[in-house]
C-alpha cells in the first residue's frame, strides 16, 4: 500500500467512526435552536439567557431536573404563582425538557 492509499484508508476509517456522532449532532441541532427560542419566551421576567435582575429568580445554570420539577409544581398548582401556573400549561412536556436543558447549559451571571 502506498502513502496515498494509506491516507485514504485512514480517512475512511475516521469518517466511519465519526459518522454516528455527526448524525446525532445534526439531529439535535434543530432541538438546540428550538430550546433557545422557547427559552427566549422567559426573558421578559427571567432575563436574557435566564440571568434575571432584581428579585426575579434566575434560571441560568439551574439543573434541568430541578427546573422541570418546579414547572411541574406550578402546573399542578402546588407552587404559588402570579402567572407561572398559567404560562407552564402552554408548553408540552417535551418543550419543558428543552427549556430546562437550555437554561441548565447557560452560564449564570456573576
Amino acid at each position: 500500500m502506498n502513502r496515498i492509499q494509506a491516507v485514504v484508508a485512514a480517512a475512511a476509517t475516521v469518517t466511519a467512526l465519526c459518522a454516528p456522532w455527526a448524525a446525532q449532532a445534526q439531529a439535535t441541532a434543530p432541538d438546540m435552536v428550538l430550546a433557545r427560542n422557547l427559552g427566549a419566551t422567559c426573558a421578559n421576567c427571567h432575563g436574557t439567557n435566564g440571568n434575571a435582575r432584581g428579585d426575579m429568580k434566575s434560571l441560568a445554570g439551574m439543573p434541568a431536573d430541578k427546573l422541570i420539577a418546579m414547572l411541574a409544581d406550578y402546573r399542578a398548582g402546588n407552587q404559588p404563582a402570579t402567572i407561572m401556573h398559567q404560562i407552564v400549561k402552554g408548553y408540552t412536556e417535551d418543550q419543558i425538557r428543552l427549556i430546562a436543558a437550555h437554561f441548565a447549559a447557560q452560564k449564570p451571571a456573576k
